[in-house]
């Protein structure tokens, strides 16, 4: 049985800073694709950033302007979210996803492409 957990969510200031997890099990994670998405309230669910197993090709939400990064250790079964410079607008529930479809440029973003979901973790950034 495939889970995906998400941790290090919380409340942090404007200008921040946090990390989060997500510990996979049940699955090769090595030959995973991982993503984040996040969900604001009344919003839908929207794409955060990908990396890819086989090249560890990374994708990213043009919004972002480069203030995430996500990375994976394959030896610790957890891909991560790094995100600095936090905007209240950033505020959302983050899910991690995983899927053994291949990604491209055409279609990482897809929420469709990803076959496991984890819970969420919530992330909220004070103004």
């Amino acid at each position: 049985q495939v889970q995906l957990v998400e941790s290090g969510g919380g409340l942090v200031q404007a200008g921040g800073s946090l990390r989060l997890s997500c510990v996979a099990s049940g699955l090769t994670f090595s030959i995973f694709n991982m993503g984040w998405f996040r969900q604001a309230p009344g919003k839908e669910r929207e794409f955060v950033a990908a990396v890819a197993w086989r090249t560890s090709s990374t994708y990213y939400a043009d919004s972002l302007e480069g203030r995430f990064t996500i990375s994976r250790d394959n030896a610790m079964n957890t891909v991560y979210l790094q995100m600095n410079s936090l905007k209240p607008e950033d505020t959302a529930v983050y899910y991690c996803a995983a899927t053994r479809l291949g990604l491209s440029s055409g279609n990482y973003y897809m929420r469709q492409m990803y076959n496991y979901w984890g819970q969420g973790t919530q992330v909220t950034v004070s103004s």
